[in-house]
């Protein structure tokens, strides 16, 4: 537990937190987190990231993949993968905290250059690693930063070039370094993606998707797995049903016009597939969901 470094990240985020626990700072990428109790599952999709688990811990699950993280250990996210995550120790006395760094490519590829390389063996999109000490020190410093708002724009850059160092200096450095090569098999991987992203409820033939990654067919469906752990049609499917349920949550729409806004024919299928996904079928998890946001 790196005492000073809590105590100003739950400082930061108990004046600066939106209802739901998140407090965006003036660094860019940067956000502090402070929830007081255990959190239903969320689902989203997730981008590279580094996050530093503070204090509590916290479940995330991406594919067939599921790890529990605990004050010490940092999270890492690979690549955009579509995630279920649930904190799962956290009081008003005790609030689960967190700071979350998005990953930089520019960065990455720029120090990378001078390091040398790291062999690694996983494609895992997920991933734990305890805390580096020099990695909560930078992080302590970018905290500081924003308390001296004169500073901010000479030091942000250089701090924030070391966070991405000592992350690639650590165990799962080749995994960061890929994010940095742009003709590595996750940045090609991420252009097919980011179509799937904003074009996930109609049909995206693999062709379409492998030619976008500058692949064939065969060696595309083998890499995007590897690079998320799932297939391109398990992905765009966990895209559907996480779109569903924000729409069922935010919008209030029915079951069945989130499953057809989002692409399904068929309201028994979609009834299927969420249910797997998140546990209860749409009608009772949407009706447990405004329960507990009555009860908060």
């Amino acid at each position: 537990m790196h005492t000073p470094l809590l105590a100003r990240v739950l400082r930061y985020a108990a004046l600066q937190a939106d209802r739901d626990g998140i407090a965006p700072t003036p660094i860019a990428g940067l956000v502090a987190i402070r929830v007081n109790e255990r959190s239903a599952l969320t689902s989203q999709i997730a981008r590279p990231l580094a996050c530093l688990v503070l204090q509590g811990s916290k479940q995330v699950s991406t594919g067939g993949q599921t790890l529990t993280f605990h004050a010490g250990d940092s999270l890492l996210i690979m690549a955009d993968v579509p995630t279920l995550s649930q904190i799962t120790q956290a009081s008003s006395a005790t609030p689960y905290c967190s700071l979350v760094l998005d990953l930089n490519p520019a960065v990455i590829a720029d120090l990378a250059t001078d390091m040398a390389m790291i062999e690694d063996t996983t494609d895992a999109p997920v991933r734990s690693a305890p805390t580096d000490a020099h990695l909560t020190d930078t992080a302590l410093r970018l905290m500081g930063l924003i308390e001296r708002p004169a500073a901010l724009p000479v030091l942000q850059a250089s701090l924030i070039r070391e966070f991405h160092y000592w992350l690639l200096a650590g165990r799962h450095g080749a995994a960061v370094r890929r994010l940095g090569l742009p003709d590595s098999h996750v940045r090609r991987v991420a252009r097919a993606v980011a179509l799937l992203r904003t074009d996930y409820a109609r049909r995206l033939p693999v062709e379409q998707l492998a030619g976008l990654a500058g692949m064939s067919p065969s060696s595309f469906h083998q890499h995007f797995r590897a690079v998320t752990s799932l297939t391109p049609l398990q992905f765009q499917k966990q895209l559907r049903l996480i779109e569903a349920r924000r729409l069922m949550l935010a919008d209030g729409v029915n079951a069945s016009t989130a499953a057809h806004a989002v692409g399904y024919e068929s309201v028994q299928q979609f009834t299927r597939e969420y249910g797997r996904m998140f546990g209860l079928p749409p009608v009772r998890d949407v009706s447990a969901a405004h329960e507990r946001l009555h009860a908060a």
